[in-house]
């Protein structure tokens, strides 16, 4: 059989799939069985917007006008709010559609990241569609990529505030949040990025967690299931004192991976308190084969060399609720310690040791104000620090030591004011303000070279954010809706950065260093338009133009950074980049057809990449241009691209078997990114498709998966090398259920298996640094039990 018959062959399941679903509406219009697979809870998202429609009821004072109350309603007090009032979950392996935003939006539930796992982020959403991670070290470094865009386009937030961390800086630097203590993630495309500033450009990868309490937690129906009395009624139950808990707990078999983690949420009164503490440790894991693609002379013993890795964090915070609204506060400790796997990695043993600390501060008020809605506020401080640790000379052990330094100070605010809608005669007319502040302070000093004046990566550096953004949502009719957003922002950056290379003098004298204070100011704005359909679909279309300013490491870098293997050169120079955006999209979220459809194309002016030059460097300038350098030369450049691509998702209910519900999912996703000139983007992820069949019932979940990517041979033309495709089979069981109640044990229980990369293809990730040099785990088994108390 030939290599295109085998790969057709293996291709045909998937392909079938996904046409098939594609081409079978008719299915959809014979509803299951079971009504599992039409009541579909509605699913809540927080990051998209600030404007957030609520139900309302006739008011107290509905006699004396035609004023409506919202269910959250002035006339509320902290004890009319238990978290029962949350909306119901998507059902365990229903695929969540959103359909109420203007662009696409990717959720994650809380029982998907449980099913899932993962290390970092990257690893959770490695398969979504449009979503890829970097995987620079997986499981400890791994950071989402949306659209074939990633760093200083894709913001990364928690609980409504930037991660902090430094994995903007650079791909080998992992992202402080762990999906163990996280409860939901929201990807989120388009006008999000007017929300939270032009370094989200990409897109929004928001996660969000009960370290700061919105709602107080509520045992109302333990207490009654265990014939315990109660202090007041079901719906106020929650002032009683009250204590839930929950383990997270998870055995890796491709790694050895050991994961756990315990969260306890209390409250009484008007307080309410959370504390969280998790840990996971991973050993060098398997792989399918020879990873080194450059260099077959090294021993290697079936796993990865040095992928090692250790992670553990704890969090405590509360929140006190007073007549409409509250305010919480959290401080959590995020800790890292991972190696980066690679040649120069494992010959040098180089591991990054990382550690945060983190303060968040949120709150919400509801006055009873004839104009205002709502008022929400964010803030939030990070202490970030991170050794490259390594040997500096591999033959010399002696030589371990820090090689390179990060730390990150960064503090933020954020508030949004939503006003009351109003009848403006062609549309009821709903806006939010809102206003942000931002200062980072970063270094990058090197222990290699000290006091000399190429002391690091880069000098200390600074820069200040202030922002001011408005979003107008026009709801013309039930079925029609317009969204108009702006905003502006100034940035100002302080750092210092020799002039390279035209001040460069060949006999390696140093240039002396140049203050630089660039300013800017970008302005962003968008359009969009929702539109009910036919079938219970929903269209959208959104316009944006957004303009992003340089951030300081494009800027000012200037030296090697050991664990990407590259010799960074930034350009004082660089001026805004500007992208131009139109988005079409049409999902469908109820019903046993259940799917979303996205199609897109960018332009951007003086899009800022990191070019890699072909000349290899050591430690300096005056080392570039050395035959045996260990550092590709990357230099931060401006040109025009082009990026267009689509999405597809979609699951159907088939119909009803051995009581539960049977059905097929598919998905395809592609980006293709060219300069202004048609050579390609770097670094942009493959063409992927992929489909599966699936089985559920109030119980259990049943489902297999084959996501094939098609090789990557649209690289750059220099220093960038073709990538393979490759098929990856996903299968997994999991089993929930309510447990007798008792007082001490457990009342809900999830346990489960996942089998990933179960034909153990070699996988190498196209947007990879060290791809030639990674392969990523092989065939691997995982086990996890969650259970709540």
């Amino acid at each position: 059989m030939s290599f295109k018959s085998r790969r057709a062959q293996r291709l045909g399941g998937a392909s079938l799939l996904l046409l098939g679903a594609a081409a079978t509406p008719a299915f959809a219009q014979e509803p299951a069985q079971d009504k599992s697979s039409t009541e579909i809870p509605a699913v809540t998202v927080t990051a998209p917007s600030p404007i957030v429609r609520r139900a309302v009821v006739p008011s107290r004072n509905a006699g004396r006008g035609t004023r409506t109350a919202r269910v959250r309603s002035r006339e509320q007090t902290a004890e009319a709010t238990p978290a029962a009032q949350a909306p119901a979950a998507p059902q365990q392996g229903v695929l969540p559609i959103v359909t109420n935003q203007f662009a696409t939006v990717t959720v994650v539930p809380n029982e998907e990241i449980r099913r899932e796992g993962g290390g970092q982020l990257g690893d959770l959403l490695f398969s979504k569609p449009g979503i890829t991670g970097s995987s620079f070290a997986p499981g400890g470094s791994s950071r989402p990529i949306i659209r074939g865009l990633d760093v200083n386009r894709v913001g990364i937030l928690e609980n409504g505030t930037n991660a902090g961390g430094a994995s903007d800086l650079g791909e080998d630097h992992f992202v402080p949040i762990d999906p163990l203590a996280t409860n939901q993630v929201e990807v989120v495309r388009g006008p999000a990025a007017l929300r939270y500033g032009s370094t989200s450009i990409g897109g929004v990868v928001s996660a969000t967690n009960n370290r700061i309490p919105d709602a107080l937690p509520s045992c109302a129906p333990s207490f009654q299931s265990y014939g315990l009395p109660t202090k007041a009624p079901l719906a106020s139950a929650a002032t009683s004192p009250c204590v839930t808990a929950e383990t997270r707990t998870a055995f890796s078999s491709v790694d050895r991976g050991v994961e756990s983690g315990v969260l306890l949420d209390t409250g009484g009164g008007n307080f309410a308190f959370h504390a969280d503490a998790y840990g996971r440790t991973t050993s060098d894991y398997y792989i399918p084969s020879y990873p080194y693609l450059t260099d077959q002379s090294r021993p290697v013993n079936g796993r990865q060399p040095n992928s090692a890795t250790r992670s553990d964090g704890a969090s405590i915070g509360g929140s006190y609720f007073f007549q409409g609204g509250y305010i919480g506060a959290s401080i959590t400790q995020n800790d890292s310690l991972y190696h980066i796997p690679g040649i120069d990695g494992a010959d040098h043993n180089t591991r990054i040791d990382a550690h945060q600390t983190k303060i968040n501060v949120k709150g919400e008020y509801r006055p009873d104000a004839a104009a205002i809605d709502t008022i929400r506020f964010w803030a939030g401080a990070t202490d970030y620090r991170h050794n490259e640790i390594g040997l500096a000379d591999p033959a010399d052990l002696n030589t371990d030591g820090i090689r390179q330094t990060f730390t990150n100070k960064e503090q933020e605010i954020r508030t949004e004011v939503q006003l009351m809608p109003f009848n403006a005669r062609f549309a009821e007319v709903t806006t939010a303000l809102g206003f942000q502040v931002g200062h980072q302070e970063l270094s990058a000093p090197s222990p290699d070279n000290p006091g000399t004046l190429f002391n690091g990566l880069w000098d200390p550096n600074n820069s200040t954010r202030v922002a001011g953004y408005a979003f107008n949502e026009f709801k013309f009719t039930e079925a029609t809706r317009a969204q108009i957003a702006g905003r502006i922002e100034h940035v100002e950056l302080h750092g210092t950065t020799p002039d390279f290379p035209a001040d460069y003098l060949p006999d390696g004298t140093p240039q002396t260093p140049i203050a630089r204070n660039p300013s800017f100011t970008p302005k962003s704005g968008s359009i969009g338009l929702l539109q009910d359909l036919p079938g219970g679909m929903v269209g959208s279309i959104t316009a944006q133009y957004v303009e992003r300013a340089p951030k300081a490491a494009e800027l000012f870098s200037r030296g090697g950074h050991d664990a990407t293997a590259t010799f960074d050169i930034g350009n004082p120079n660089l001026t805004i980049e500007t992208a131009k955006s139109v988005e079409l999209g049409v999902r469908r979220a109820t019903g046993p057809f259940r799917f979303e459809a996205t199609v897109y194309y960018t332009h951007f002016d003086n899009f800022i990449y990191r070019r890699l030059t072909g000349v290899m460097c050591d430690d300096d300038f005056a080392s570039c241009g050395a035959p045996d350098g260990e550092l590709n030369q990357a230099v931060y450049s401006q040109r025009n691209a082009n990026f267009r691509g689509g999405e597809f998702q979609s699951q159907l209910d088939v119909g009803a078997f051995r009581g539960g519900i049977w059905g097929i999912e598919n998905q395809f996703d592609f980006v293709r990114a060219t300069f202004s000139d048609g050579t390609n983007v770097p670094r942009i992820p493959p063409m992927r498709v992929g489909g599966g069949v699936f089985w559920r019932d109030d119980n259990w979940l049943m489902r297999i998966n084959l996501l094939h990517a098609f090789a990557q041979d649209n690289v750059a033309e220099i220093a960038e090398t073709p990538t393979a495709g490759y098929n990856l089979l996903k299968a997994e069981v999991s089993y929930k259920t309510k447990l007798n109640p008792n007082p001490f044990g457990a009342r809900e229980m999830l346990v489960g298996l996942l089998g990933n990369n179960l034909l153990n293809e070699n996988i190498r990730n196209s947007v990879s640094y060290t791809k030639d040099e990674v392969l990523l785990p092989g065939i691997g088994v995982r086990a996890f039990a969650n259970f709540k108390f």
